[in-house]
Protein backbone atom coordinates (compact mmCIF):
# COMPACT_ATOMS: atom_id res chain seq x y z
CA UNK A 1 0.00 0.00 0.00
CA UNK A 2 2.96 2.28 0.61
CA UNK A 3 3.04 6.11 2.11
CA UNK A 4 0.70 8.86 0.44
CA UNK A 5 2.46 11.15 -0.96
CA UNK A 6 0.45 12.08 -3.97
CA UNK A 7 -0.77 15.38 -2.81
CA UNK A 8 3.25 16.59 -1.99
CA UNK A 9 4.68 15.44 -5.23
CA UNK A 10 5.42 17.18 -8.43
CA UNK A 11 4.29 15.21 -11.38
CA UNK A 12 5.09 15.55 -14.82
CA UNK A 13 2.52 14.08 -17.41
CA UNK A 14 5.00 11.96 -20.01
CA UNK A 15 4.30 9.01 -23.06
CA UNK A 16 5.17 5.45 -23.17
CA UNK A 17 7.32 6.73 -26.13
CA UNK A 18 9.37 8.82 -23.80
CA UNK A 19 10.72 6.16 -22.04
CA UNK A 20 11.86 4.61 -25.92
CA UNK A 21 15.37 2.96 -24.94
CA UNK A 22 15.43 3.15 -21.26
CA UNK A 23 15.51 0.99 -18.67
CA UNK A 24 12.69 1.13 -16.49
CA UNK A 25 13.20 -1.21 -13.22
CA UNK A 26 9.73 -2.22 -12.31
CA UNK A 27 8.22 -3.24 -8.82
CA UNK A 28 6.70 -6.24 -10.08
CA UNK A 29 4.55 -7.00 -6.78
CA UNK A 30 2.68 -3.69 -7.38
CA UNK A 31 2.44 -4.28 -10.72
CA UNK A 32 0.50 -7.86 -10.23
CA UNK A 33 -1.21 -6.79 -7.53
CA UNK A 34 -2.63 -4.31 -10.33
CA UNK A 35 -3.32 -7.26 -12.81
CA UNK A 36 -5.06 -9.26 -9.88
CA UNK A 37 -7.44 -6.31 -9.11
CA UNK A 38 -8.28 -5.32 -12.41
CA UNK A 39 -7.99 -7.77 -14.43
CA UNK A 40 -11.68 -9.57 -13.64
CA UNK A 41 -15.50 -10.68 -14.98
CA UNK A 42 -18.07 -7.96 -14.20
CA UNK A 43 -19.11 -10.10 -10.68
CA UNK A 44 -15.51 -10.02 -9.52
CA UNK A 45 -14.48 -13.14 -10.25
CA UNK A 46 -10.73 -13.40 -11.12
CA UNK A 47 -9.82 -14.26 -14.82
CA UNK A 48 -9.03 -18.07 -14.72
CA UNK A 49 -7.98 -20.95 -16.97
CA UNK A 50 -10.61 -24.12 -17.53
CA UNK A 51 -8.71 -25.98 -14.50
CA UNK A 52 -9.74 -23.24 -12.35
CA UNK A 53 -6.45 -21.39 -11.79
CA UNK A 54 -5.91 -17.49 -11.36
CA UNK A 55 -4.03 -16.55 -14.27
CA UNK A 56 -5.01 -12.87 -14.38
CA UNK A 57 -1.05 -11.84 -13.44
CA UNK A 58 -0.19 -13.66 -16.46
CA UNK A 59 -2.63 -11.81 -19.39
CA UNK A 60 -1.49 -8.73 -17.57
CA UNK A 61 1.83 -9.29 -17.23
CA UNK A 62 2.24 -10.87 -21.40
CA UNK A 63 0.15 -8.25 -22.95
CA UNK A 64 1.08 -5.25 -21.28
CA UNK A 65 5.13 -6.09 -21.07
CA UNK A 66 4.51 -6.99 -24.91
CA UNK A 67 3.53 -2.98 -25.32
CA UNK A 68 5.91 -1.64 -23.11
CA UNK A 69 8.55 -3.10 -25.68
CA UNK A 70 6.76 -2.21 -28.29
CA UNK A 71 7.46 0.81 -27.38
CA UNK A 72 11.20 0.72 -27.14
CA UNK A 73 10.98 0.59 -22.87
CA UNK A 74 13.44 -1.80 -21.77
CA UNK A 75 12.25 -3.07 -18.18
CA UNK A 76 13.76 -5.39 -15.49
CA UNK A 77 11.23 -6.79 -13.16
CA UNK A 78 12.49 -6.10 -9.56
CA UNK A 79 10.61 -9.04 -6.81
CA UNK A 80 9.97 -8.74 -3.48
CA UNK A 81 12.61 -10.56 -1.20
CA UNK A 82 12.23 -11.98 2.64
CA UNK A 83 9.59 -9.49 4.39
CA UNK A 84 10.99 -6.90 7.10
CA UNK A 85 9.74 -8.24 10.53
CA UNK A 86 8.58 -4.69 10.62
CA UNK A 87 5.88 -5.33 8.35
CA UNK A 88 4.59 -8.20 9.92
CA UNK A 89 1.33 -5.73 11.57
CA UNK A 90 0.92 -4.32 8.25
CA UNK A 91 0.59 -8.25 6.87
CA UNK A 92 -1.98 -8.63 9.58
CA UNK A 93 -4.09 -5.69 8.58
CA UNK A 94 -4.26 -6.59 5.31
CA UNK A 95 -5.15 -10.21 5.28
CA UNK A 96 -7.91 -9.29 7.48
CA UNK A 97 -8.95 -6.21 5.12
CA UNK A 98 -9.15 -9.28 2.52
CA UNK A 99 -11.21 -11.26 4.70
CA UNK A 100 -13.97 -8.38 5.37
CA UNK A 101 -13.91 -7.81 1.73
CA UNK A 102 -14.82 -11.83 0.53
CA UNK A 103 -17.45 -11.67 3.34
CA UNK A 104 -18.82 -7.78 1.33
CA UNK A 105 -18.09 -9.63 -2.02
CA UNK A 106 -20.29 -12.50 -1.71
CA UNK A 107 -23.07 -10.08 0.19
CA UNK A 108 -23.11 -7.67 -2.86
CA UNK A 109 -23.50 -11.17 -5.15
CA UNK A 110 -26.13 -12.44 -3.30
CA UNK A 111 -28.06 -8.90 -3.77
CA UNK A 112 -26.95 -8.91 -7.66
CA UNK A 113 -24.87 -5.47 -7.35
CA UNK A 114 -22.55 -6.74 -9.46
CA UNK A 115 -20.79 -2.94 -9.61
CA UNK A 116 -20.52 -3.62 -5.48
CA UNK A 117 -19.12 -7.06 -5.98
CA UNK A 118 -16.53 -6.43 -8.36
CA UNK A 119 -15.31 -3.05 -6.43
CA UNK A 120 -14.73 -5.75 -3.17
CA UNK A 121 -13.75 -8.31 -5.29
CA UNK A 122 -10.96 -6.18 -5.99
CA UNK A 123 -9.88 -5.97 -2.68
CA UNK A 124 -9.45 -9.40 -2.27
CA UNK A 125 -6.68 -9.99 -4.21
CA UNK A 126 -3.93 -12.86 -3.32
CA UNK A 127 -0.43 -13.01 -4.65
CA UNK A 128 0.40 -16.84 -4.18
CA UNK A 129 4.28 -18.12 -4.16
CA UNK A 130 3.24 -20.17 -7.05
CA UNK A 131 1.97 -17.30 -9.35
CA UNK A 132 5.06 -15.72 -8.30
CA UNK A 133 7.16 -17.91 -9.78
CA UNK A 134 5.22 -18.49 -12.92
CA UNK A 135 5.30 -14.79 -13.40
CA UNK A 136 9.76 -15.44 -13.36
CA UNK A 137 9.88 -17.82 -15.56
CA UNK A 138 7.01 -16.24 -17.81
CA UNK A 139 9.54 -12.98 -18.05
CA UNK A 140 12.19 -14.71 -18.64
CA UNK A 141 10.89 -16.63 -21.57
CA UNK A 142 10.06 -13.39 -23.05
CA UNK A 143 14.10 -12.86 -22.72
CA UNK A 144 13.80 -10.23 -19.71
CA UNK A 145 15.73 -10.04 -16.62
CA UNK A 146 14.34 -10.91 -13.22
CA UNK A 147 15.74 -9.33 -10.30
CA UNK A 148 15.52 -10.73 -6.47
CA UNK A 149 15.61 -8.24 -3.86
CA UNK A 150 16.76 -9.41 -0.51
CA UNK A 151 14.00 -7.05 0.91
CA UNK A 152 11.84 -4.57 -0.24
CA UNK A 153 11.47 -4.51 -4.39
CA UNK A 154 10.83 -1.09 -4.32
CA UNK A 155 14.51 -0.69 -2.56
CA UNK A 156 16.35 -2.52 -4.80
CA UNK A 157 15.07 -0.97 -7.67
CA UNK A 158 15.55 2.35 -6.17
CA UNK A 159 19.46 1.71 -5.89
CA UNK A 160 19.63 0.19 -9.48
CA UNK A 161 18.24 3.59 -10.68
CA UNK A 162 20.64 5.16 -8.07
CA UNK A 163 23.40 3.42 -9.54
CA UNK A 164 22.82 3.66 -12.98
CA UNK A 165 21.39 0.67 -14.34
CA UNK A 166 17.90 2.01 -14.38
CA UNK A 167 16.45 5.20 -15.67
CA UNK A 168 13.55 5.06 -13.27
CA UNK A 169 11.79 2.77 -10.66
CA UNK A 170 7.99 1.66 -12.05
CA UNK A 171 5.48 1.80 -8.77
CA UNK A 172 2.03 3.27 -7.93
CA UNK A 173 3.24 3.21 -4.78
CA UNK A 174 5.66 6.55 -3.94
CA UNK A 175 7.96 4.96 -1.47
CA UNK A 176 10.29 4.23 -3.52
CA UNK A 177 11.15 8.07 -3.51
CA UNK A 178 11.68 7.69 -0.10
CA UNK A 179 13.81 4.74 -0.48
CA UNK A 180 16.01 6.87 -2.55
CA UNK A 181 14.94 6.27 -6.42
CA UNK A 182 15.97 9.72 -8.32
CA UNK A 183 12.84 9.20 -10.61
CA UNK A 184 9.59 7.48 -10.35
CA UNK A 185 7.11 6.67 -12.91
CA UNK A 186 3.40 5.64 -12.12
CA UNK A 187 0.90 4.50 -14.53
CA UNK A 188 3.12 2.33 -16.36
CA UNK A 189 0.84 -0.57 -16.13
CA UNK A 190 -2.52 0.93 -16.52
CA UNK A 191 -1.66 3.57 -19.26
CA UNK A 192 -4.99 3.79 -21.34
CA UNK A 193 -8.71 4.22 -21.58
CA UNK A 194 -10.19 3.19 -18.06
CA UNK A 195 -13.67 3.59 -16.72
CA UNK A 196 -14.60 5.87 -13.90
CA UNK A 197 -16.28 3.74 -10.95
CA UNK A 198 -19.67 4.04 -10.52
CA UNK A 199 -19.89 6.37 -13.79
CA UNK A 200 -20.63 5.65 -16.93
CA UNK A 201 -17.59 7.67 -18.51
CA UNK A 202 -13.90 6.95 -19.29
CA UNK A 203 -10.94 9.04 -18.81
CA UNK A 204 -7.46 8.55 -20.62
CA UNK A 205 -5.08 7.33 -17.92
CA UNK A 206 -0.98 8.39 -18.73
CA UNK A 207 1.78 8.00 -17.18
CA UNK A 208 3.49 10.38 -14.97
CA UNK A 209 7.07 10.92 -13.94
CA UNK A 210 7.81 12.21 -10.73
CA UNK A 211 11.49 13.94 -9.92
CA UNK A 212 12.84 13.32 -6.29
CA UNK A 213 15.13 16.36 -6.21
CA UNK A 214 11.99 18.22 -8.04
CA UNK A 215 9.84 17.76 -5.30
CA UNK A 216 11.96 17.74 -2.15
CA UNK A 217 13.23 21.57 -4.08
CA UNK A 218 9.61 22.21 -4.16
CA UNK A 219 8.75 21.32 -0.37
CA UNK A 220 12.01 22.86 0.35
CA UNK A 221 13.40 19.65 2.76
CA UNK A 222 15.68 17.40 2.41
CA UNK A 223 15.71 12.77 1.77
CA UNK A 224 15.06 12.52 5.26
CA UNK A 225 12.64 15.36 5.72
CA UNK A 226 10.63 12.91 3.54
CA UNK A 227 11.02 9.66 5.11
CA UNK A 228 10.07 11.84 8.17
CA UNK A 229 6.67 12.61 6.61
CA UNK A 230 6.38 9.25 6.06
CA UNK A 231 7.12 8.20 9.51
CA UNK A 232 4.83 10.62 11.14
CA UNK A 233 1.81 9.19 8.87
CA UNK A 234 2.28 6.20 8.60
CA UNK A 235 4.58 3.54 6.83
CA UNK A 236 4.83 -0.27 5.61
CA UNK A 237 6.70 -0.64 9.43
CA UNK A 238 4.96 1.89 11.75
CA UNK A 239 1.82 3.42 12.82
CA UNK A 240 1.31 6.92 11.97
CA UNK A 241 -0.17 9.33 14.09
CA UNK A 242 -3.75 9.78 14.28
CA UNK A 243 -5.22 13.12 12.27
CA UNK A 244 -1.62 13.57 10.85
CA UNK A 245 -1.86 13.45 7.17
CA UNK A 246 1.06 14.52 4.48
CA UNK A 247 0.41 18.42 4.60
CA UNK A 248 0.20 18.28 8.63
CA UNK A 249 3.67 16.47 8.66
CA UNK A 250 5.21 18.60 6.53
CA UNK A 251 4.85 21.72 8.41
CA UNK A 252 5.93 19.70 11.55
CA UNK A 253 8.98 18.25 9.53
CA UNK A 254 10.23 21.70 8.42
CA UNK A 255 10.04 22.66 11.99
CA UNK A 256 12.80 19.85 13.34
CA UNK A 257 16.25 19.33 12.36
CA UNK A 258 16.65 15.67 12.89
CA UNK A 259 15.02 12.51 14.45
CA UNK A 260 15.57 13.57 17.92
CA UNK A 261 13.84 16.46 17.20
CA UNK A 262 10.97 15.01 15.41
CA UNK A 263 10.19 12.51 18.63
CA UNK A 264 10.87 14.89 20.87
CA UNK A 265 8.30 17.36 19.04
CA UNK A 266 5.71 14.28 18.45
CA UNK A 267 5.88 13.20 22.63
CA UNK A 268 5.30 17.08 23.56
CA UNK A 269 2.86 18.26 20.83
CA UNK A 270 0.79 14.83 20.90
CA UNK A 271 1.67 12.79 23.63
CA UNK A 272 2.51 9.55 21.18
CA UNK A 273 5.03 7.29 21.08
CA UNK A 274 5.55 5.09 18.03
CA UNK A 275 5.33 1.27 18.83
CA UNK A 276 8.66 0.53 16.80
CA UNK A 277 12.04 1.70 17.11
CA UNK A 278 11.66 4.49 14.50
CA UNK A 279 15.31 4.81 14.22
CA UNK A 280 15.18 1.64 12.86
CA UNK A 281 12.72 1.98 10.50
CA UNK A 282 14.59 5.88 9.20
CA UNK A 283 17.85 3.45 8.68
CA UNK A 284 15.72 0.96 6.61
CA UNK A 285 14.46 3.96 4.20
CA UNK A 286 17.57 5.73 4.29
CA UNK A 287 20.17 2.54 3.58
CA UNK A 288 18.12 -0.83 2.78
CA UNK A 289 19.09 -3.84 2.10
CA UNK A 290 20.50 -4.22 -1.51
CA UNK A 291 22.01 -7.08 -3.64
CA UNK A 292 24.28 -5.97 -6.80
CA UNK A 293 22.88 -7.32 -10.11
CA UNK A 294 24.25 -6.91 -13.85
CA UNK A 295 20.99 -6.61 -16.14
CA UNK A 296 20.97 -9.20 -18.65
CA UNK A 297 18.34 -9.35 -22.09
CA UNK A 298 17.91 -12.63 -24.19
CA UNK A 299 15.55 -13.37 -27.08
CA UNK A 300 12.32 -13.71 -26.86
CA UNK A 301 11.77 -17.89 -26.35
CA UNK A 302 8.31 -18.19 -28.16
CA UNK A 303 8.06 -21.57 -27.63
CA UNK A 304 8.07 -21.40 -24.13
CA UNK A 305 6.08 -18.65 -24.11
CA UNK A 306 3.30 -20.77 -25.34
CA UNK A 307 3.78 -23.52 -23.68
CA UNK A 308 3.41 -21.75 -20.73
CA UNK A 309 0.01 -19.59 -21.70
CA UNK A 310 -1.25 -21.77 -24.04
CA UNK A 311 -0.72 -25.01 -23.20
CA UNK A 312 -1.00 -24.82 -19.54
CA UNK A 313 -3.59 -22.07 -18.82
CA UNK A 314 -5.96 -22.53 -22.43
CA UNK A 315 -4.83 -18.30 -23.61
CA UNK A 316 -5.77 -17.74 -26.68
CA UNK A 317 -3.30 -19.52 -29.05
CA UNK A 318 -3.83 -16.74 -32.02
CA UNK A 319 -3.60 -14.15 -29.99
CA UNK A 320 -0.65 -15.11 -28.17
CA UNK A 321 1.31 -16.04 -31.27
CA UNK A 322 0.13 -12.91 -32.86
CA UNK A 323 1.26 -10.98 -29.98
CA UNK A 324 4.77 -12.67 -30.14
CA UNK A 325 5.48 -12.27 -34.17
CA UNK A 326 4.67 -8.57 -33.31
CA UNK A 327 7.01 -7.85 -30.37
CA UNK A 328 9.95 -10.27 -32.14
CA UNK A 329 9.54 -7.79 -35.02
CA UNK A 330 9.81 -4.76 -33.03
CA UNK A 331 12.22 -5.40 -30.61
CA UNK A 332 14.53 -6.22 -33.68
CA UNK A 333 13.61 -3.01 -35.14
CA UNK A 334 14.50 -1.30 -32.01
CA UNK A 335 17.57 -3.49 -31.63
CA UNK A 336 18.69 -2.03 -35.12
CA UNK A 337 18.01 1.45 -34.42
CA UNK A 338 20.05 1.33 -31.74
CA UNK A 339 22.98 0.11 -33.04
CA UNK A 340 22.50 2.46 -36.26
CA UNK A 341 22.46 5.32 -33.32
CA UNK A 342 25.24 4.10 -31.35
CA UNK A 343 27.46 4.08 -34.98
CA UNK A 344 26.95 7.73 -35.73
Amino acid sequence: MGVDLGDLTVKNAISLQSLSDKVIAIDSFNMLYQFLASIRQEDGTPLMDYKGNVTAHLSGLFYRTCKLLENGIRPAFVFDGKSHRLKERTHKERSFAKKSAEKKWKKALEEEKYEDAKKYAQATSRLTSEMVEESKLLLDAMGLPVVQAPGDGEAQAAIMVQQGLAYATASQDYDALMFGSPLLVRNLSITGRRKVPRQNRYIMVEPEQISLKETLDSLTIDRSGLIFIGILTGTDFNKGIKGVGPKTALKIVKQVKNLDELLDYVKEKYDYQFEVDIEEVFNLFLDPPYEPVKLKWKDVDPDAVIEMLVEKHDFSEERVEKSLSDLIKVTKEHAAQSKLDNWF
